[in-house]
């Protein structure tokens, strides 16, 4: 999969594209996915532009693991759940709809359904709210 610069994620760093922003550093941006696979779903992205790990720089890809280190502390902290995914696809054989490194972070709870990827629009009111629980646990960690 090669990069596509007008991809949806490459839009929205480049402010082209909304997103409800959650955190960003230097190297880094974390925001709602608008298509939940349950409540509190994150994505992180990394600013380089990269479609997969194969194509990621090791200090991009170290700086991605450690914001989803941060936004899984959130997450458990704001919403409490028992258990959480992290999850990275690479290519469309392996799941991967958007072609711009990600990682997800799914909160889960037992015996609770997780939707489909990209199966259907959240309402953004809610997505909102939980942004702001979240942002609010965010971790000060080094």
């Amino acid at each position: 999969m090669s990069y596509d610069p007008n991809n949806v994620f490459a839009q929205i760093l480049r402010g082209q594209a909304p997103c409800i922003k959650v955190f960003e550093d230097q190297m880094t941006l974390v925001f709602m996915d608008i298509m939940p696979q349950a409540e509190g779903h994150l994505l992180v992205i990394p600013k380089e532009p990269a479609s997969q790990i194969f194509e990621l720089s090791d200090n991009a890809a170290a700086a991605c693991m450690l914001t989803a280190r941060k936004a899984a502390i959130a997450v458990r902290a704001a919403l409490n759940p028992p258990g959480m995914i992290l999850a990275q696809a690479n290519g469309s054989a392996a799941g991967q709809t958007v072609p711009h490194f990600h990682i997800h972070v799914i909160p889960r709870h037992s015996g609770e359904f997780l939707a489909p990827h990209a199966a259907r629009r959240e309402d953004t009111d809610k997505l909102k709210e939980l942004a702001k629980r979240i942002i609010a646990a965010w971790p000060e960690l080094e």
